[in-house]
Parts: structure tokens; C-alpha cells; sequence
């Protein structure tokens, strides 16, 4: 192989350059997704109305206190998971162009602070899905049981994605130190 090509493989086979690619890709899909909600705004109020009011899930006496139905708190919880989904894509995508600026120039001060954003922004989607979705949403709430709203797969997806983007951004490099000797 070529030295031109050792190199290009170097950079492009690197942890860096795929941490920076998935910061790259989530960032866009959590933007593409927070503007959803905020120009579909009936249809994804809803669901998180029918989720928190649990209006079409399984009732029982002992659950049925949870049930917020509050139109100011639930435009509020609304708001805030929009938010949310806001700063998680900002922060990717803060990752994702200091991760390709660093890749640019292999400058390693620029690699750490990418990793670190890239850490934080997949760590809030932690929050968002695993912690209000499926825990709070989920078993809180009994989404996992409502006729209408079950967005459990979409979280679970979403936690997922943000676990891979931990553990790459986590994993030691001393494997590709070692390949390179």
C-alpha cells in the first residue's frame, strides 16, 4: 500500500473519524426531529398528551392517580422535550464540526473537546429516551400499554443509537495503537 494510502486509511478507518461521522448523522437526525415537532405540532402534542393524561391505557386505581391532564403542564412537557431535542442535536452537531476541523488538521486538542461534546450530546439522548420515555413515558405512564400512543420502539431506537455513540466514543484506543505497530 502507499504511503498516500496508508495515510487516507489511517484517518478514515480511525475511531475519531467514525465518532465524528455518528455525532454527524445523530446531530442532523435530532435536528430533523425537533423541527418535526415544532411544525407538526397537533399531531406530536397529542401523543404526548394521550401519554401523560394516560387516557387510552390500561386503568387500574392504584395507577390511574399519575395521570397528568393539566393543559398548561402538558404544553410545558411538550415544550421541554422540543427543547430538549434542540440542545441534543446543537451539541452533535458542535461535535460533529470540531470532530471534522480535527480530522482536517489531526489536531488532538480539537479531537478531545469533539469527543467530549460528542460524550455529552449522546448522553442527553440517554436522558430523553431511556430516562423520560421509557422509564418515566413508559412505565410511569404505561405508554407501553396505551391504544394510541406506544412510542417505545422509537425510544428504545433512540437510546440505541445514543449507546453505540457512547461506546465507540468511550472505547480505548490502545487497539488501533497496537494494529499500527
Amino acid at each position: 500500500m502507499s504511503l498516500s494510502g496508508k495515510r487516507f486509511l489511517d484517518m478514515a478507518g480511525s475511531r475519531e473519524t467514525a465518532v465524528t461521522v455518528l455525532a454527524t448523522i445523530t446531530g442532523l437526525y435530532y435536528l430533523i426531529v425537533a423541527v418535526t415537532n415544532c411544525i407538526d405540532t397537533d399531531t406530536n402534542r397529542r401523543g404526548v398528551e394521550a401519554v401523560l393524561s394516560m387516557q387510552a391505557t390500561i386503568h387500574h386505581s392504584g395507577t390511574d392517580w399519575r395521570a397528568i391532564t393539566n393543559g398548561t403542564v402538558l404544553l410545558i412537557a411538550y415544550i421541554l422535550v422540543v427543547i430538549w431535542e434542540y440542545l441534543i442535536a446543537f451539541v452533535l452537531l458542535a461535535a460533529a464540526g470540531t470532530g471534522w476541523w480535527a480530522l482536517a488538521g489531526r489536531n488532538a486538542a480539537r479531537t478531545a473537546v469533539a469527543a467530549k461534546l460528542s460524550s455529552l450530546g449522546w448522553t442527553m439522548a440517554v436522558l430523553l429516551f431511556a430516562g423520560g420515555f421509557l422509564t418515566i413515558g413508559g412505565e410511569w405512564f404505561r405508554m407501553w400499554a396505551n391504544k394510541q400512543v406506544n412510542a417505545s420502539s422509537a425510544a428504545l431506537q433512540n437510546f440505541l443509537l445514543a449507546a453505540v455513540g457512547l461506546i465507540l466514543v468511550h472505547m480505548s484506543g490502545r487497539a488501533e495503537t497496537r494494529a499500527a505497530d
